[in-house]
């Protein structure tokens, strides 16, 4: 007696292949619209959450975000925070003092003009130099990619002193970890003289009106 095989039928098939398709479809929306921009948010949050930090030896206080906190190296002249990442360069953050031989609390037009141009003069890519105040000090930001990362650094000026702040995401988020570098290497704060008060303005009271007799 011949044995009957049962076939499925290939509606069924088809119907079955139509709905894992469709949950998976709309399992995977949900979690682009609904959870993850708040997973983001979050991480971004946590990430650039501030811890202070603060190093006797440089006579700095600084605000570091939590995504850059890690090991702390200590060499002279200068401290090096990373936090490693098992999969990939993690960031990291390097600052130093060197002496400052101008003895000025500002960069001269010409220390300016050579950082600016640098860029162009040995073609650096993505090179970009800010001159700015952080907490009441004449610095710089430059932006620059070395090798393939790239690195934000500011250069504080002091009378006797420059504190240069080396910061670079690494392989990580690259737009997340940049914010924070910037937000930690603004936060800066250096011991010791600080720069004259910039001359206020004189304000002239108004001349009185002439009486008319």
């Amino acid at each position: 007696m011949a044995v009957m095989k049962k076939h499925i039928p290939s509606q069924l098939i088809l119907a079955v292949s139509i709905l894992i398709i469709g949950g998976g479809l709309v399992g995977g929306e949900y979690l682009l619209v609904k959870w993850y921009p708040g997973h983001r948010q979050r991480v971004s949050e946590e990430t650039l959450k501030q811890r202070p930090y603060h190093n006797d030896a440089l006579e700095i206080d600084i605000q570091i975000a939590e995504g850059l906190y890690g090991n702390a190296e200590i060499f002279p002249n200068g401290v090096k925070i990373s936090r490693s990442k098992f999969w990939s360069i993690g960031p990291s953050l390097t600052i130093t003092s060197q002496p400052n031989p101008d003895q000025t609390f500002e960069y001269s037009q010409e220390v300016l003009a050579k950082w600016e141009s640098r860029g162009a003069v040995e073609d650096l890519p993505l090179y970009h130099v800010e001159h700015t105040k952080i907490n009441n000090r004449d610095a710089m930001m430059i932006r620059e990619l070395k090798g393939r990362y790239m690195h934000l650094t500011a250069r504080i000026m002091c009378r006797e002193r420059i504190i240069e702040a080396d910061c670079s995401p690494g392989a990580v988020d690259e737009t997340l970890y940049m914010d924070a570098c910037d937000q930690t290497l603004r936060s800066i704060k250096v011991a010791g003289a600080e720069p004259p008060p910039s001359p206020g303005v004189v304000e002239l009271s108004p001349t009185p009106a002439a009486k008319i007799k």
